[in-house]
């Protein structure tokens, strides 16, 4: 009897796109639970299994005569969004074994289904003080004619003890395109606060003024005296200084968004005012656990809330609850078809990226007609009662 190990067959690369592509074609259906507020997908968009394997692989046998992965991706997720030339596009945040992130765009034709990467990925320009690490980018087609992409530049903090080698600095760093393809890189935002997480441009301008969405806070993870959904204006986006941060949306005990709250996308105009996605922060005996909630601000005042439901809009289910760091729901794209489809794209426990269905109708009515947080037991029960006494006629 042989003590030699048996090893399985080495792949082919031929193998490895046949199989690459049927992930690529896989069509995505929605499942049967559905609240009537949006509806969830069968699959995850987006893995790192999608990643085109010219970036992994190094497709020479001569030179990978074993078929190794050169270069493992861990992540894909927490993408903008955008509607470019009639396609689905995601700038995704791609995650290497090594920890850092970069940008890529994908592509899909409906939006659900089929997402494709581009050739290459971004080749994001620096500014004088070069990133560490770059991530989670918004996308808004600005009224001036130039796509903005505002993402979070990571650094390490040049102010840590000896020996500190994970504090880091976080802030706003600003691009802007014609194409998705050429990017022009603009000095990061300055703002009062010591650090900046999730900063999202207006598409609109405001009394002439860029404005700018913010969270500010003390440190890299804990807002401290900071926190909240800011505002803060800017004369230009060639230097954007903000002077004054105005919170709009503030922490609040006992909340979904007690410890810390920060919006997504940028806001989509609909008749009734701008609607918003946000991501609130509480922790548990478990860790933080972030979900999505809605809210709306006036049309003509943006810093005036004018529906805010209780509780969250999506929290992780039971498929998405697991991953790099888990019970985390993270939305930073959305877009909305002139029908007024809105397709809701979001990433669950840092791994993975999914897509949510809904219209501009279905999260008006949600907005309007959704009770909002009494913050206590009592005030909860009350909202039942109502809505008990509401359909004692239609039981």
């Amino acid at each position: 009897m042989s003590n030699e190990i048996q090893l399985p067959p080495v792949k082919g690369f031929e193998e490895l796109f046949k199989e690459h592509e049927n992930l690529l074609n896989t069509r995505n259906n929605p499942i049967t639970e559905n609240n009537g507020i949006y509806q969830r997908y069968e699959y995850p968009i987006i893995t790192a299994d999608h990643v085109p394997l010219h970036w992994r692989y190094d497709l020479n046998i001569k030179t990978n005569p074993w078929r190794q992965e050169r270069i493992g991706v861990n992540a894909t997720f927490n993408a903008g969004a955008i509607k470019w030339n009639d396609g689905y596009v995601l700038c995704v945040r791609v995650e290497g074994y090594d920890r850092k992130s970069f940008f890529a765009i994908a592509e899909s034709p409906n939006g659900i289904d089929n997402f494709r990467f581009w050739e290459k990925p971004i080749h994001m320009p620096e500014t004088g003080d070069p990133d560490t690490n770059v991530y989670d980018m918004r996308l808004i087609p600005h009224e001036d004619g130039w796509v903005y992409g505002v993402f979070c530049t990571e650094r390490k903090d040049p102010k840590a003890p000896l020996g500190d080698v994970s504090s880091a600095i976080a802030n706003a760093g600003i691009a802007r395109t014609k194409d998705l393809l050429h990017w022009e890189r603009l000095p990061d935002l300055v703002t009062p606060s010591n650090q900046q997480r999730n900063v999202v441009l207006h598409p609109e301008f405001v009394n002439g003024k860029y404005c700018l969405y913010t969270r500010p806070q003390d440190g890299f993870i804990e807002t401290g005296s900071g926190g909240g959904i800011g505002i803060g204006y800017a004369e230009s986006m060639s230097k954007a200084i903000i002077k004054e941060e105005k919170v709009i949306f503030n922490k609040k005990f006992h909340t979904i968004y007690e410890l810390k709250n920060g919006l997504g996308p940028a806001p989509l105009k609909t008749k009734e005012g701008w609607l918003h996605m946000a991501h609130g922060v509480r922790n548990t005996a478990a860790g933080l656990r972030y979900v999505l909630y809605v809210f709306m601000t006036e049309l003509e005042d943006i810093t005036k809330i004018k529906y805010q439901p209780g509780g969250y809009f999506m929290a992780p289910n039971d498929k998405e609850i697991i991953g790099d760091v888990g019970n985390v729901l993270f939305s930073n794209g959305w877009i909305k078809d002139e029908d007024g489809t809105v397709f809701i794209y979001y990433a669950s426990s840092d791994v993975r990226m999914h897509v949510a269905v809904s219209s501009i109708d279905k999260l008006i009515d949600y907005c309007k007609n959704t009770p909002e947080d009494s913050y206590s037991s009592i005030g909860s029960v009350n909202s039942i009662f109502k809505l008990i006494e509401q359909n004692q006629h239609y039981r």
